[in-house]
Parts: structure tokens; C-alpha cells; sequence
């Protein structure tokens, strides 16, 4: 069954250009987040195109509105709208973009059109998204995200509605548990971009070290060595933050044990994270099986250069 997906993300001060590149792909490449095909980013559209740069964009709206701003105002929401990746499967080019241009307009009919100034979809990750941006200014030009988007509650009612604007569309789609009743936490999307990021050195180091031969075995083993140095910290960093997950997310399955029999018709439902964490773990395995596939001469250099290291600091 697949899930609608709303999430808002308020922005303050001036982060616009740092959004801006994500969202219009001004970059040649994007270290951060390897999910990202440049090749396919020409695929990539707008349903409402900006005119200027986000900052001017944003700049021009409130003065326009001539409202009170301070140091600590939302300037800007970026909203993430998307779908549960199995939504997507099998779906045409035109049914997709119907999709988002849907989403379109229920947020037109949620907050004034003339306050979002970018709507682009991204056709070049592994799950179709759309970031519709807006400036959060009220019917009567105050700068307000909070009476816009509201408090947990009236965050929970913009899913319900959004839910069953799509539903209208969609009769097989599903609205998902209520944050407010499950307060469940989203895995930080950083651990999956972390993880594809190691997924790509690992298969890398596996090459070079299926390649290793008598012949090349001294410009083998330096390559290994420096890549694996790369690797290591990465990796083990990645380890903790599961390991870490995983106890946050037992210890919160305990503490809402009184939610879930209160709403036992909600916890039928797999909680999806469970499933991602497994995926994380399974990865943190292969990790250490990879490790401990590197020759033990390579292994005790990169723990010595580890070692010394940490006698400097």
C-alpha cells in the first residue's frame, strides 16, 4: 500500500542559495548526496518556475507586503511532496507529473498562490519528489509560519487533508500513522545518503582488491591503503549512528507501548523505519565483513597511521 508524503522544512535567516543549488541543480555535482544523477537532471520540471533567485524572490515578497520581520522569522518553507517509492513504480512520465501538479494545487488551495515561488520536480533520484517553496505571509501580509503551519496538531490536520485531497485522485493511497500519535521521529535522510556513500566505496575497495595481483601488488596495496584510510572513519562513524538509531528506536517502541494499544488499528501497520533500520544494520555487517577481508598488512598500516594520529591530537 503507498503513502502520501507532506513535509514542511522552515527556513530562516538566509540559507536560500546553499536550497537554491539543491533544488535547481546549479551544481555539476553533488558530493553530498550521491542519489542524485546529474545526466538525468535535464528530466527535472518546473510547474511553477522562479523568476529570480530564491533570496530575491523572498526579498521581493516581504517587502512587498510591507510586514514586520525579525532576526529570527521563517523567511521561506521548502515543502518536500512525494509518494512511498512503490506509488511510483510502473507509473507514466504524464501520470507522475499529474501527481505533483495535483499537490500543486492543494497547497494553492491551502495558503495564497502568489506567495509560492518555486515548484520543481526531481526526476533524477531513485523517488520521485517535487520542493514547492512559498513565504509564509498571511491574508493580511503578517510573517507568520507558525499560523500557517500550526503546532503538531494542526500539522497532523494539513496530512489529513492532504491525505484526502489525494484520496479524491487516488482511491488506493493511504494517509500513514499520525505523528501525533505514534511522535514518531523520521530517520535523518543524512544516515541514507551516509550509507549510499559507503555502498559506493565499499564496491570500489572490493575491485581494487579482487585485482590485486603479484604484478601490481605494490601499486595495488597504496591504493588500497589510502582508500581504506578514507573508508575506515566513515565507516565507523556510520556504525555509531545506526547502533544509536537502533536504541532510540527500541527505547521509543517501549515508552509509546500505551499509544500503540490505544490505536491498535494503526499499530497493525509495519512501522517503516523497522524495516529501514534493518536495511542500516545489514549494512553495517557488510562493513565489517569487508574489513575484515583486507589484508591483515594493510589492516595493521591503517591502524598504525590511526594510532599516530590520535598521539598528535
Amino acid at each position: 500500500m503507498a503513502y502520501v508524503i507532506l513535509r514542511f522544512s522552515k527556513q530562516k535567516g538566509n540559507p536560500s542559495a546553499r536550497i537554491e543549488a539543491h533544488h535547481e541543480r546549479t551544481k555539476e555535482e553533488y558530493k553530498s548526496n550521491p542519489d542524485i544523477d546529474t545526466s538525468k537532471s535535464k528530466n527535472n520540471i518546473h510547474l511553477i518556475t522562479p523568476q529570480m533567485r530564491y533570496k530575491a524572490e523572498v526579498d521581493r515578497r516581504i517587502k512587498e507586503s510591507g510586514c514586520r520581520i525579525r532576526k529570527d522569522s521563517t523567511r521561506f518553507v521548502d515543502t518536500l511532496i512525494t509518494a512511498s517509492p512503490e506509488f511510483f513504480k510502473d507509473m507514466t512520465h504524464e501520470k507522475m507529473v499529474e501527481y505533483f501538479q495535483r499537490a500543486v494545487d492543494f497547497m494553492k488551495s491551502k495558503i495564497r498562490p502568489e506567495i509560492i515561488f518555486s515548484a520543481v520536480i526531481h526526476l533524477d533520484e531513485k523517488t520521485p519528489h517535487m520542493h514547492l517553496c512559498f513565504v509564509p505571509l498571511t491574508e493580511d501580509n503578517r510573517l507568520t509560519a507558525k499560523e500557517i503551519l500550526g503546532n503538531r496538531a494542526k500539522l497532523s490536520k494539513w496530512q489529513d487533508e492532504f491525505h484526502e485531497y489525494m484520496l479524491m485522485f487516488y482511491p488506493d493511497i493511504e494517509r500513514g500513522t499520525s505523528a501525533t500519535l505514534t511522535q514518531r521521529k523520521h530517520i535523518p535522510s543524512y544516515i541514507f545518503k551516509s550509507a549510499a556513500k559507503l555502498e559506493k566505496m565499499q564496491s570500489e575497495i572490493e575491485e581494487v582488491l579482487k585485482n590485486t595481483n603479484f604484478a601490481n601488488a605494490s601499486k595495488n596495496t597504496k591504493k588500497a591503503i589510502k582508500m581504506i584510510e578514507n573508508w575506515v572513519p566513515m565507516a565507523e562513524t556510520f556504525e555509531t549512528k545506526v547502533n544509536m538509531l537502533s536504541k532510540s528506536l527500541q527505547a521509543e517502541q517501549k515508552g509509546n507501548m500505551a499509544l500503540r494499544e490505544a490505536y491498535n488499528a494503526e499499530s497493525d501497520k509495519a512501522d517503516s523505519r523497522l524495516f529501514e533500520l534493518i536495511k542500516l544494520r545489514n549494512q553495517v555487517e557488510a562493513l565489517q565483513k569487508l574489513y575484515a577481508k583486507v589484508p591483515e598488512e594493510i589492516r595493521k598500516e591503517i591502524e598504525a597511521k590511526k594510532r599516530s594520529k590520535e598521539a598528535q591530537r
